[in-house]
């Protein structure tokens, strides 16, 4: 009887367990979709900003000259995009291997780091990067407040610093639930794209045109764009990192399946056996009373 009351508790643990990872599945679901849609949004965006850059192109393609050329070796500042959280998996291992390989590539002079949760930071320094954490816990409604966050301290890297390139480090959606390791060039602008644009067909017969200073309009563009692509890394390496807690939950639920399905056979086997235990008893205690 003990070893049956052993099983009903473990045969209980198991589900109560199982009806976690069921939630946890269901809300990595739920914010995959919903990040998701935060990414789809994000574009119409990224258009409005690339239009505002092709009417500056398109009538001050000097513009350019604003965008210094720098020494070959510059100063890198890295911001890496991981978790705050456990349960998905190898997401923060990938990541982290691959901005220290992809670092290690680039000449510099100075490298700093910034981490954007802080599961990440551990691996990092492993490989010997000191890294400075940035926490994120809430909701999709409190990624605006981080990314400024992140921006004030990439002006502090740029201005005390002397920063003079930044990258950014994410994973992203590959297809599916698959997901893969990214890297974007935050600072300085891609010229060969900012050229493109000058270059490109406008979408209408109408040409636009505008009256306030070229400068400050420009400059304008230049923080829109930085707080876009921050801001699109973040959410998709949210659902990147959702993505690979919804693959560990579902791996999670068929393990404790199959140790459910154990429990339950065992629990019947040691039931049988008691049932046998007590039947024989019974005949035993009948036979000795009947003197048979």
């Amino acid at each position: 009887m003990e070893e049956l009351e052993r099983l009903k508790r473990k045969i209980k643990n198991a589900r109560d367990l199982q009806s976690v990872v069921k939630i946890m599945k269901t809300i990595s679901a739920s914010n995959i979709r919903e990040y998701e849609q935060a990414v789809e949004s994000l574009s119409e965006y990224n258009k409005t900003i690339e239009m505002g850059f092709q009417i500056v192109m398109r009538n001050k393609p000097k513009e350019l000259l604003t965008v210094k050329p720098v020494e070959k070796k510059r100063r890198l500042g890295a911001v890496i995009f991981g978790s705050d959280q456990g349960l998905c998996g190898s997401f923060n291992e990938q990541i982290a291997g691959y901005a220290i390989e992809k670092m290690n590539e680039i000449e510099n002079q100075e490298r700093i780091a910034l981490a954007v949760g802080e599961r990440v930071v551990s691996r990092l320094e492993e490989a010997g990067q000191p890294t400075e954490a940035h926490s994120f816990y809430g909701d999709h409604l409190g990624i605006t407040q981080v990314m400024l966050d992140v921006l004030v301290k990439i002006e502090e890297w740029r201005i005390e610093r002397k920063i003079d390139q930044i990258v950014l480090f994410y994973n992203r959606s590959v297809s599916g639930a698959a997901y893969g390791p990214n890297m974007v060039q935050l600072f300085p602008l891609d010229l060969q794209w900012l050229n493109s644009l000058a270059e490109k067909k406008w979408p209408s017969r109408t040409l636009p045109t505008f009256s306030m200073d070229v400068d400050q309009l420009f400059s304008s563009l230049v923080r829109q764009y930085l707080f876009f692509t921050l801001y699109r890394a973040f959410v998709e390496s949210l659902a990147s990192e959702n993505a690979s807690r919804l693959m560990s939950m579902q791996a999670a639920e068929k393990n404790i399946e199959e140790h459910l399905n154990d429990l339950n056979a065992q629990f019947h086997r040691q039931r049988q056996a008691a049932i046998t235990s007590e039947l024989l008893d019974v005949v035993t205690g009948f036979l000795a009373l009947t003197g048979k």
